[in-house]
């Protein structure tokens, strides 16, 4: 029986997400410091003691793999044995990573479970895409005379290294990330992972591992996403909305039944990652019966996508992203948080935001 259980639809290819998991340097910036134990090449040594839901550091052993689909770690932890599965399914746009850990030995307090499924959640939804997203770019190899100038690379191997071209004339280019602006003036740009303010550095050798105890600020009930568009091409092929000088959306979908009380909500960007950022939306229902219904339309920037949303139901539609909850009782708020992979790394917010048809403020 599975206790515990966290899932995220990403946008890279299965044997990237097989690095972040199998690699120890990479797993100690996305997860928890990790060492690998050297009279035992299966085994590692999880430093997770102060992270949430956990008491102790972990020694994991492999027990089964399946590159680049399943692991199978038997974790101990105290008195504690449980077993972590992890599979990578291929999806149209890249993979989706579910974990699932189930207890063999021992017992979980209901508490404790919870911590430990929400840091999960949080880490896959937001720490892992930011390292996949540095290391897609670390993969990057630039040909002179070549058009397209890019091209990715063979996947590097467990240690971390990139093993160079043959070519004399190819050079490896390592980035962070890149826009077309500081391309041309040779500078790089280095996003912050979530959690953390936004602010611009020099791209290090990785990003700083996770602090023992630290949570993330986006932490709220998970929901699961009602449908996806089937593929990117799809989602193109779909007619957008434009956005007009206020920043309303000039179509947005009608709520299924109207609203006795007027709401109104408040948009923040929470976190921000190398191709995307976090956002957050506030439902404020100041007066007035509860809303028996209400409708939020947020509209993303041309091809941005979103991979996890909490606090409501969800559904996209080309650049409109909807979503509808439970009622919010007079005086009281909801808040709705959700992931967005944009291909434009210069874009942190989405063009526009609705509650009911009334623009959020914040946009």
């Amino acid at each position: 029986m599975i206790e515990i259980s966290a899932q995220v639809d990403l946008s890279h290819p299965s044997d990237r997400v097989w690095q972040a998991l199998t690699n120890p340097q990479l797993l100690s910036r996305w997860f928890t410091e990790t060492e690998t134990v050297t009279q035992a090449p299966h085994r590692l040594l999880l430093h997770t003691a102060g992270l949430p839901g956990f008491h102790a550091a972990v020694d994991a052993e492999v027990t089964d793999q399946r590159p680049p689909e399943l692991l199978v770690l038997q974790c101990q932890e105290g008195d504690r044995r449980t077993r972590l599965t992890c599979t990578i399914t291929r999806t149209a746009d890249g993979c989706r990573l579910s974990v699932q850990e189930t207890m063999e030995h021992g017992t979980w307090p209901a508490e404790d479970r919870d911590h430990r499924e929400r840091h999960y959640q949080q880490t896959l939804t937001g720490r892992l895409p930011a390292i996949l997203d540095w290391l897609a770019f670390q993969q990057v190899d630039l040909r002179r005379g070549e058009d397209p100038p890019t091209a990715e690379l063979p996947a590097i191997v467990l240690s971390g290294r990139v093993p160079a071209p043959a070519d004399r004339r190819r050079r490896l280019a390592i980035v962070a990330a890149v826009t077309a602006a500081t391309l041309a003036t040779g500078a790089a740009l280095w996003a912050l992972l979530p959690g953390d303010a936004d602010q611009t550095a020099a791209p290090a050798p990785l990003p700083p591992p996770p602090t023992a105890g630290a949570t993330s600020d986006n932490a709220g009930p998970r929901t699961t996403r009602s449908s996806r568009p089937s593929s990117a091409a799809a989602a193109r092929s779909t007619a957008r909305p434009s956005r007009t000088p206020t920043g309303t959306p000039s179509r947005t979908p009608t709520s299924t039944a109207p609203s006795a009380a007027t709401m109104t909500a408040r948009y923040a960007t929470t976190a921000t990652r190398i191709l995307g950022y976090t956002g957050q939306v506030v439902l404020d229902n100041p007066n007035g019966p509860a809303a028996k219904s209400w409708t939020l339309v947020v509209i993303l920037a041309e091809g941005g996508t979103v991979t996890n949303a909490q606090g409501a139901n969800w559904q996209q539609d080309g650049q409109a992203v909807t979503f509808t909850g439970a009622p919010v009782p007079a005086g009281q708020s909801q808040t709705i948080t959700f992931d967005v992979r944009n291909p434009d790394p210069r874009t942190k917010a989405p063009e526009g935001c609705t509650i009911d048809g009334t623009p959020c403020t914040g946009v």
